[in-house]
């Protein structure tokens, strides 16, 4: 069961980070871009690692403020809410 949960996380957070960098290149070859509420969706979804990962690697959206600092925010308090689950479910 345990495996799944990891799997699952890896997907979106990887799915996360490769839409950022993504975004990016459509961003600097001016084509339609991915949606802001989907970036955002996936790391509300526990995502938000990969796209935190992805905005600091690809340098994409760093200075929007629907982003910064929401997403290091999110991913700060899904990183506590793992730490708080770890030892009751896991």
């Amino acid at each position: 069961m345990h495996f799944y949960i990891y799997l699952l996380l890896g997907a979106i957070n990887a799915w996360a980070f490769l839409l950022c960098g993504w975004d990016k290149f459509l961003a600097v070859h001016h084509k339609r871009r991915i949606r802001e509420r989907t970036l955002l969706l996936l790391a509300f979804l526990f995502g938000a690692a990969g796209l935190f990962a992805g905005m600091v690697l690809f340098h994409h959206k760093t200075k929007d403020p629907k982003f910064m600092p929401w997403v290091p925010l999110l991913f700060l308090g899904q990183l506590a809410l793992v730490a708080w689950a770890w030892p009751k479910f896991f």
